[in-house]
């Protein structure tokens, strides 16, 4: 069991990625990378708030996750992300507990991070991302 979760970002979808970079600078956060993820079909921003992050989520392709999402709900928070020192075991803690996972296994995110979703309708339609972060 992790003793020191945290929450690691906030993940908003956004229709275009630049004019959501500007706006979030003009209230006074930096831009720190962008990322293409192509098997996430996603364009990535990362901005720095306080100890944690936001990052900014744009689709490449309609069809994606984040296209699909911006289509039925609009731009907004997507997932919430938390950072764990042990994914795997984290996944089979929260499979033994009968939580319904998107990612059984992780797969590799933004930056090299390992990460897997938790199903929403397992956390009252917030969308979970767990983030074990490389060394």
């Amino acid at each position: 069991m992790d003793l020191q979760l945290q929450l690691d970002h906030l993940g908003i979808a956004v229709a275009d990625l630049d004019d959501a970079v500007k706006v979030y600078e003009s209230l006074g956060l930096s831009c720190s990378h962008v990322e293409t993820i192509h098997d996430q079909k996603v364009r990535t921003a990362t901005l720095a708030l306080g100890e944690t992050k936001l990052e900014l989520l744009e689709p490449t392709e309609a069809n994606s996750t984040i296209g699909k999402f911006l289509a039925t709900r609009g731009g907004g928070i997507h997932h919430i992300a938390l950072q764990v020192e042990n994914l795997e075991e984290k996944l089979l803690e929260l499979k033994g507990l009968g939580l319904r996972l998107i990612d059984e296994t992780p797969r590799i995110g933004l930056g090299g991070s390992f990460i897997a979703f938790v199903h929403p309708k397992s956390t009252f339609n917030t969308l979970i991302e767990l983030v074990q972060r490389r060394s």
